[in-house]
């Protein structure tokens, strides 16, 4: 055995006891997340005690339900060393029905679809050692135990590495998300914000450093580029600028900014959720929603696509006049449209890997960005916002002069602000 029976024995119990209804009400990231993922730091420490668990053969990838054999007892000894397969069914070497919870119910904690059956991803899980789970564990305690982030009635946190977004509620999740979060060279940042608009029917600006990346390389292949991305070139003054006039084979700093318009092929779909940040990061929609279907979704340039964008929007909105009805109308018009908030919403954008929930399901998520070591985790975990230095007070200035009755001519104007 590779596990105290005690242990292994508690364990089972939590997680084979947990219900559906559970997993769907606990958020993944909240004030109490850090005590229960001290629980599991100290379940896996007695794992990794005990030798660690099995090394799982790669001929488990070709059973199916009611195979036989060695590898299906492999497999089974590898679920009961993690707590998911319960100790009464470990006899036999039949590939049943207790088998094919047991392997959803890990995949389900490695962000994985649950399918019942080894892939190449679940083996890839079932084979990381012990020590890396740990350190998954711990660096995501360190992280929390360092957390800035004030937790609210409502909030919406972002697990970039679960790849994930959820809208919490009086502490339990109201709606949860998948995610597509940023490629690894080009990561989603660890910040917190204020959600504080939803934007309808929305324009991109794409950012300087995407049009160097990519719209100045797919100019070069093809210079109907812009044209066929429904996009525009714009210069001093908002004047549209052709393309055809730019030397896309030695252009290397732009002159000019490129705007998708409005509309279904929009890279933001046709909604935004507005958070100001330094990071200049949001939540949008996608016309690529078959890269939700994917369970490794690390494809976007820091910005969150968010599947069901819209439901996500009208819980924002909700206390108001917006509903999910009225949203789809206005949408439908096609005309951008800026809706703010009655009052701003928190959100955590957040670097968990390892962390346990209410309902004891210990998770875990590769680190994607390979921030699980001590720098990492520093420049990974959220620092508790300064309060803004007050001015000191200073006592009224007496006039020199007696004041003047009236005064002549025209007022300065007030300064001019910059608008949206």
């Amino acid at each position: 055995m590779f596990v105290r029976p005690a242990i292994l024995a508690a364990t089972t119990a939590m997680l084979l006891a947990s219900t559906a209804i559970a997993r769907a009400n606990e958020p993944s990231y909240g004030p109490n997340t850090y005590d229960r993922t001290l629980e599991a730091l100290i379940a896996h420490e007695d794992v990794a005690n005990r030798g660690g668990w099995p090394k799982v053969p790669g001929g488990v990838t070709m059973l199916k339900p009611d195979s036989q054999g060695p590898d299906v007892v492999a497999l089974k000894q590898r679920l009961l060393a993690s707590g998911d397969l319960a100790p009464e069914t470990l006899a036999g070497d039949v590939y049943d029905a207790a088998v094919v919870a047991a392997v959803k119910r890990f995949q389900l904690r490695h962000g994985l679809s649950d399918l019942g059956t080894v892939g190449r991803l679940t083996l890839k899980a079932m084979n990381v050692p012990v020590e890396v789970r740990l350190n998954q564990i711990t660096a995501t305690l360190e992280r929390l135990k360092g957390n800035g982030f004030n937790f609210a009635s409502r909030y919406v946190v972002v697990n970039i590495p679960g790849a994930s977004v959820e809208a919490v509620e009086n502490g339990t999740v109201a709606q949860r998300h998948l995610a597509v979060v940023g490629r690894p060279d080009r990561p989603s940042p660890v910040i917190q914000a204020n959600i504080t608009s939803v934007n309808l029917n929305p324009y991109w600006t794409v950012p300087t450093s995407i049009v160097k990346a990519d719209i100045i390389p797919h100019m070069r292949k093809d210079p109907g580029f812009i044209a066929k991305s429904n996009m525009k070139l714009l210069g001093a003054e908002n004047k549209e600028i052709d393309p055809a006039s730019v030397n896309w084979a030695t252009i290397t700093n732009p002159h000019f900014y490129v705007r998708q318009e409005p509309g279904p092929t929009n890279s933001l779909g046709q909604l935004k959720i507005d958070m100001p940040n330094s990071e200049a990061v949001y939540l949008h929609d996608t016309p690529k929603k078959t890269l939700f279907r994917n369970d490794i979704r690390f494809n976007s340039s820091g910005c969150a696509r968010v599947e069901g964008v819209r439901d996500l929007a009208a819980w924002l909105l909700e206390g108001g006049e917006w509903t999910l009805a009225s949203l789809e109308d206005e949408i439908a018009k096609g005309e951008r449209k800026n809706i703010p908030l009655k009052k701003p919403v928190p959100v955590a954008w957040v670097y968990l890997t390892g962390w346990q929930g209410a309902d004891g399901q210990v998770q875990f998520r590769d680190d994607i960005y390979g921030l699980d070591t001590p720098q990492g985790i520093v420049t990974s975990t959220i620092q508790a916002r300064k309060p803004k230095p007050k001015a000191a007070a200073l006592p009224p200035v007496r006039p020199a002069v007696a004041p003047v009755a009236a005064v002549t001519g025209n007022a300065p104007s007030p300064a001019a602000t910059a608008s949206n």
